[in-house]
């Protein structure tokens, strides 16, 4: 006779935590598999579609006679973009010497002359040269703003002080900066405005680990580890 009375049920060991259901095993099989499989896939058509896209661009510039297709019974899958990086890189070659650099200026000037795309080519330029500079501090920086309302942060992307005659027309007694605040998922489309810098609370993260963060809706938090899901981890998750 037991005078303590029967264990509590919900303190002895579970036999669906033991000894799995087949069904259970299959779904989490199948969502370790999909965390897996998914970005791999989507990395692979992201490629893919990259790649065919230069492809048509470039081969529409040469002549058909010098394609692969005219010679072998099937494409060749990247060709065109290996055609468009060696194109890249020999201009690079060419300006980096003065007869390339004279060439260079003088195709600018003849830009320079036609009003339309006059503006259009520095504009393009100029957003270029910004982007992919080394020494340049656009987009270098993550914060945090009070928006769409005070109270509630967002992320944004910290660009350069106003310039002078847009700061002239701003309040004075304040620094603005301009900053760009990503949307969720495509952190490429947003808004882009000046502030106060005092406004402005930056942040130590990298512009990489912010776009994660926007990305992801907060579900990736910088810092975070890539995930090494095992069977059951996956099906926790």
């Amino acid at each position: 006779m037991n005078p303590a009375g029967p264990p509590d049920p919900r303190l002895l060991p579970q036999p669906d935590l033991l000894h799995p259901s087949f069904g259970t095993r299959l779904r989490r099989y199948f969502l370790t598999g999909l965390v897996i499989a998914g970005p791999l896939a989507i990395t692979l058509w992201v490629t893919w579609w990259f790649i065919n896209l230069i492809d048509g661009m470039v081969k529409a510039l040469i002549p058909a006679n010098y394609l692969p297709e005219a010679y072998l019974p099937y494409s060749i899958p990247g060709f065109g973009l290996v055609i468009g990086v060696l194109g890249i890189m020999l201009i690079g070659f060419l300006t980096a010497n003065l007869v390339g650099r004279t060439l260079l200026d003088a195709g600018e000037a003849i830009l320079n002359r036609m009003p339309v795309v006059r503006s259009l080519y520095k504009g393009v330029k100029q957003v270029f040269e910004t982007v992919f500079s080394q020494s340049g501090t656009s987009f270098r920086t993550v914060g945090m703003v009070q928006f769409p309302q005070p109270g509630m942060w967002s992320i944004v992307f910290i660009a350069q002080e106003a310039a002078p005659e847009i700061a002239g027309r701003l309040p004075h007694g304040d620094e603005q900066v301009g900053v760009f605040l990503p949307c969720t998922p495509n952190p490429t489309t947003g808004f882009f405005f000046y502030l106060p810098r005092r406004e402005i609370v930056e942040l130590t993260i990298s512009v990489e680990d912010g776009a994660k963060l926007v990305m992801s809706a907060g579900l990736i938090q910088p810092g975070d580890l890539d995930p090494k899901l095992a069977p059951g981890e996956a099906a926790s998750k």
